[in-house]
């Protein structure tokens, strides 16, 4: 026996701790890491960075099949992500560092006396210290029928896979859980195009990080996209049928939800077996009880992440307090005195189910004497609170639907100073005329709560350490590498920092170019320079461009109506879209939407469309811009197809690129009753004149024929509402990802006025917007706001009027429709070919699957088929009295024709 094993097993010598250990010049040591996620990933990091590790053995033994991922971002992969792409252990890491990891050989057992742990495979394996980094198992509520087929939960890879397996062949999924997981997991199976449903227990979601008010806020968001919320009511038992599969879910209040497939995310709990069978202490709740040194009782043995009770009493369930823990232990191991982990901050920022929910500091305003100061919008979705203390500190805060300033504000929380500016202003959403400016944080604010670094280590590592840039910070720091919520206040402290050091940054579009859109934009204007080329010899800084300054030179080519955009020099510099002037799609199919004006279709039109879809195969969609897309053709089947749309009368919608979609209209006077004018007719003229019209980011415009607002008008970059008097014009709206509601330009315009006035105002956009800025961020960001647009376009303050008069009416002069031009033209004719080798052969790379009597993608993992070999299934469904599958009966259909699309056959 060694000195080493005394050191730990005889009880004389208990007070000779690990660090003694580690500083003995003794023979190479054991360390073993039970455990191979997120956090375990972390400990061999920040155990790989100590300069005693290289005196050790490192052994992983894992339970999971693969190597660590990132768990936080599982549900991507129901969006198409690999798990390699969430993979988070570098290649090459485990060998540089001679680190021998075992997957699929889970411990079962820890002997501490012999300084030994047992595997399922029967090995055993010595240490001198343990690191228990087992993570949690999730809750299943302990009611009947959980274990029938259909149920899941929602933790690993492999419940991914089982429940995407399942939701192909599902109609209904139940959620059990509305914290961060349930609400993920529902967001995954409503994008499996799942009717869904979330029991949440608790009176409101995620009522650990928000208040009664930002859960009633992300409640109707959540339900606005169709997904059904019941709270106060838990799961009483799993209901099943006569194959002993899933049917319903019974809840305690007495209600029974019909389901196919029922997914438990209702919190975890700390996986602790391990320490409780070998006698550890563990706390009341569960975990594994450790000191600030994550060090459990026996001093050999330590205990990281969810799996431990950190010394503050909790067991926390966040990324950022396991790294943390992770390197208290990584630095204790080795033998060093540092900051051990006695707390953290469980700030959070996500986006769940396209929703933005933000929760810092103290949310509830626990503390005593503390106040709230709250925003909130029904209309929009948008709920903020901060709580402020009695010392004017900002303690905490919620948001919800706007998020803008969370970067800011969960620093200046955490670090509890008192405000220095009016707490009424920083509660205000973006772009809220009144709305506080950036506000100036201490440098021991942290910036990046996952790897506890602060504003002043940021500063530090660009005056000291050279860092220029947001990637050399990473570098230096880790800051930006775990949940990437700090990146943009990130980048704003670097630009900061570097500016306040003299160092001049890069303002233009790109390394290319010293000049912003907007310049490059006049100096084509100006001086009429025709080519890429010409502009990067004249204007750049040489070398060949990159995927940043192509496609936005291309557009501002296109704008000032350069030639078509597949012609010579212009036809490489467009991205993945333009250049086959079709939106690709996820399995590398693509789309073909023809333009359909102010939603106004012929039954002729109708049937055109209807007998290319069948023939072509194709999946058929309307959308919520009153058009029909059709998706799933191949790259040498888009000209084709688009010649039966051409010879028919259709022609380009321009879904692919960044112009004007639609301008949607409801039916106005001519058949509402309500209608003050007609605003189908108004419609259908803007569109036609706008078309194809190329600007800085999309378009959407819509016309309401009275205040009734059916055509959701205050949503779109342009809207126009009929009064008894005219028109109001609203503009800089957006129902995109950060929602807007748009402000009134003009009030009763006359249609001549209005059309002038939209004429202006796009042409005033396009000219000054960045690269791929919304019209919404624009006005925001326009200097003098909405009041400055208003004297533009409408006094000409500025006295440009007659040069945007004269651009909008060269656009109108100088349309072509792209396809039509395309479909003339030989040589654009050529791009059109999967393979230039092999004309009109199928790609084996884009593969469907028959769905609900049409074809979709097929998902990573499933046995699609190509088209050519596609074995169509057709489908037919039973309706109830509400129009819903109540079954669906399959019949096998043959290939028609090889190399075409299989028709989709009903008996």
């Amino acid at each position: 026996m060694t000195p080493d094993d005394l050191a730990v097993r005889d009880p004389a010598v208990r007070d000779v701790t690990v660090r003694d250990l580690a500083v003995r010049d003794l023979a190479v040591r054991d360390l073993v890491l039970v455990g191979h996620g997120m956090v375990g990933q972390r400990f061999l990091e920040a155990w790989a960075a100590q300069p005693a590790a290289r005196t050790w053995r490192v052994t992983v033994l894992a339970e999971e099949p693969r190597p660590a991922y990132d768990r936080v971002h599982l549900s991507s992969l129901f969006d198409g992500s690999t798990p390699e792409d969430l993979a988070l252990c570098p290649s090459g890491f485990l060998a540089e560092h001679g680190i021998d990891l075992r997957l699929g050989d889970p411990v079962t057992a820890i002997d501490r006396a012999a300084h030994l742990v047992r595997t399922a495979s029967g090995a055993e394996v010595r240490y001198d210290a343990l690191v228990l980094a087992t993570g949690s198992v999730p809750f299943v509520p302990p009611v009947p029928g959980t274990d029938a087929p259909g149920c899941h939960v929602y933790r690993t890879v492999e419940d991914v896979d089982a429940i995407r397996a399942e939701a192909a062949t599902a109609a209904t999924g139940v959620v059990v859980g509305g914290g961060l997981l349930g609400l993920e997991a529902a967001g995954a199976l409503r994008a499996g195009g799942l009717a869904t449903h979330v029991v949440e227990f608790a009176p409101r979601l995620m009522a650990v990080q928000v208040d009664e008010g930002g859960g009633a806020a992300l409640r109707r968001r959540i339900e606005d996209l169709g997904v059904t919320v019941h709270t106060g009511a838990g799961a009483s038992g799993v209901l099943t049928g006569p194959d002993g599969r899933v049917r319903a879910l019974a809840l305690s209040d007495g209600r029974e939800l019909p389901a196919d497939l029922v997914v438990f995310s209702a919190g975890v709990r700390a996986r602790d077996q391990l320490a409780r069978d070998c006698g550890l202490p563990v706390g009341p709740r569960g975990g594994v009880v450790v000191d600030a040194s994550c060090r459990t009782e026996d001093p050999a043995v330590f205990a990281i992440g969810e799996c431990a009770q950190a010394v503050d009493g909790r067991v926390y369930g966040l990324v950022a307090p396991g790294y943390q823990m992770a390197e208290a232990a990584a630095r204790t191991v080795a033998g060093l005195d540092g900051k051990g982990f006695t707390g953290a901050d469980l700030s959070t920022e996500l986006k769940l189910l396209g929703v933005d929910v933000a929760s810092f500091g103290d949310p509830h305003g626990t503390a005593e004497g503390a106040l709230d100061v709250l925003y909130s919008d029904s209309r929009t979705g948008v709920y903020r609170k901060l709580v402020i203390g009695a010392d004017g500190a900002l303690l905490g805060g919620v948001l919800v639907g706007d998020t803008e300033g969370y970067g800011a504000l969960r620093p200046l929380a955490v670090a509890g100073r008192p405000l220095t500016v009016a707490p009424e202003q920083l509660v205000l959403p973006a772009g809220f005329a009144g709305s506080a400016g950036p506000v100036a944080l201490p440098d021991e604010a942290v910036l990046c709560s996952c790897h506890n670094v602060t504003q002043g280590a940021v500063r530090a590592a660009v005056r000291e350490q050279g860092a220029e840039s947001v990637a050399a910070v990473r570098k230096c720091t880790r800051a930006g590498t775990g949940c990437g919520s700090c990146l943009k206040q990130l980048g704003t402290v670097v630009a900061e920092e570097l500016e306040a050091s003299g160092v001049s940054t890069l303002k233009g579009l790109c390394e290319h170019f010293a000049h912003s859109r907007a310049e490059l934009y006049e100096i084509v204007r100006v001086t009429g320079l025709a080519t890429f080329s010409e502009l990067l010899a004249a204007h750049g800084s040489g070398g060949e461009g990159c995927e940043v300054c192509k496609p936005t030179v291309a557009s501002i080519l296109a704008s000032l109506g350069n030639g078509h955009i597949l012609d010579g020099e212009q036809g490489a510099l467009q991205d993945s879209n333009d250049h086959f002037l079709a939106n690709l799609q996820r399995n590398g199919s693509y789309s073909v939407v023809p333009r359909v004006p102010g939603g106004e279709i012929t039954p002729e039109g109708l049937i055109t469309i209807g007998e290319i879809a069948r023939d072509h195969g194709l999946y058929t969609k309307i959308t919520g811009g009153q058009r029909i897309d059709m998706f799933g053709a191949t790259v040498d089947q888009l000209p084709v197809i688009w010649r039966k749309l051409v010879d028919a009368g259709f022609e380009s919608g321009h879904a692919y690129g960044k112009s004007l979609r639609t301008v949607k209209s409801c039916v106005g006077e001519t058949w509402c009753r309500f209608g003050v004018q007609d605003s189908t007719t108004l419609a259908i003229e803007l569109e036609l004149r706008y078309r194809g019209l190329r600007s800085p980011h999309k378009l959407k415009a819509a016309v309401s024929g009275c205040a009734r607002e059916c055509a959701e008008a205050q949503s779109k970059d342009f809207g126009i509402i009929a009064t008894s008097a005219g028109w109001n014009l609203y503009v800089g709206g957006n129902g995109g990802m950060t929602p807007r509601h748009a402000d009134l330009l003009a009030a009763d315009l006359d249609r001549d006025t209005l059309i002038r006035t939209i004429d202006r105002y796009l042409m005033f956009y396009i000219r000054t917007a960045d690269r791929l800025e919304r019209t919404s961020v624009w006005l925001d960001r326009l200097e003098g706001g909405l009041d400055h647009l208003r004297a533009v376009v409408l006094d000409d303050s500025l006295g440009i009027a007659a040069e945007l008069d004269d651009l909008m009416e060269r656009h109108i002069g100088g349309y072509r429709d792209e396809w039509a031009e395309t479909l003339a033209d030989p040589d654009r004719m050529r791009r059109f070919s999967s393979f230039v080798n092999a004309p009109g052969a199928p790609d084996p790379a884009v593969t469907f699957v028959p769905e609900r009597g049409q074809i979709r993608p097929a998902r990573p993992g499933e046995a699609g088929r190509t088209l050519d070999a596609l074995e169509a299934r057709g489908t037919r469904g039973t309706h109830g009295t509400h129009g819903t599958h109540d079954t669906l009966e399959t019949y096998d259909a043959p290939v028609l024709v090889a190399g075409a699309r299989p028709e989709v056959l009903t008996p």
